[in-house]
């Protein structure tokens, strides 16, 4: 286990789990925070040990409620504000594959933070919102992208212009999450899940991730072509090969990243 500021890392084997760690504020980020997490996010990136993540708040409450509103005045100029250091950047801009394991409010940036994430997990008592519209402003991270990707433009409409919460139960229900767990078992979902992606091939892992996230931006005639070109690169590595060999031999694959 190791820590820097509000935000844990423990890896065990080739997961690593982050954790924010500021439960009397609901997990908000203030922008040392932040770079705490693009730090952690990093030694995440350089590990080769390290082949998933799980990022999931502490306490029983909350996941994250995004940005701590009381320090969004230290901003000089807006120009300041636009051009900070993003969290939801910095998770999106992860090459390893990463599960959101939402313990509470996923609120405002946390809900980005979450949506950042390419497979989440929550809790019964999870909610989602938001609520940025209450406070006079809207999500600067990808927000509404996300959302409609995942919820559809109606469902994201709701969310967007109420600000108001969604449960679990809803989230799951209009695809924002995979599975709903007790909240006991939320953190040992996740860690299985992550323990199974990381069995596979991680060139492969990695390769998958970002097909998939330049699938959403292609047109289909291109898609399709990319994922050739990628499976075409993923066919040439040394892990294809131990597939095929395990297969022919009916064993167990080693896979090591090459």
């Amino acid at each position: 286990m190791s820590s820097h500021l509000d935000v844990l890392l423990d890896v065990d084997g080739p997961v690593a789990v982050v954790t924010l760690n500021r439960p009397a504020k609901l997990n908000a980020i203030t922008p040392d925070m932040a770079a705490a997490l693009r730090a952690c996010l990093s030694r995440v990136e350089a590990d080769p040990t390290i082949r998933v993540a799980v990022l999931t708040g502490a306490g029983e409450r909350s996941f994250c409620v995004g940005s701590d509103i009381r320090e969004l005045d230290e901003y000089a100029t807006p120009w300041e504000f636009r051009n900070r250091g993003d969290y939801g950047d910095a998770v999106r801009a992860l090459r390893k594959p990463i599960i959101a394991a939402v313990n509470g409010y996923a609120y405002g940036g946390g809900l980005e933070l979450a949506m950042a994430c390419d497979i989440r997990l929550a809790a019964e008592t999870a909610t989602f919102a938001a609520p940025e519209i209450k406070l006079g402003w809207i999500g600067g991270s990808g927000q509404s992208a996300l959302l409609a990707h995942s919820v559809g433009p109606g469902n994201a409409a709701t969310m967007l212009l109420t600000g108001d919460p969604i449960d679990a139960a809803r989230a799951r229900d209009w695809g924002l999450v995979t599975d709903v767990h007790p909240r006991a078992e939320l953190l040992k979902a996740a860690r299985t899940l992550a323990e199974t992606i990381a069995k596979r091939p991680p060139i492969a892992a990695q390769t998958a991730k970002a097909n998939l996230k330049a699938a959403y931006s292609m047109p289909l005639d291109q898609a399709i072509q990319y994922e050739r070109d990628l499976q075409t690169v993923c066919f040439a590595t040394d892990d294809a090969a131990e597939g095929r060999a395990a297969f022919a031999a009916r064993r167990e694959p080693v896979f090591e990243g090459r």
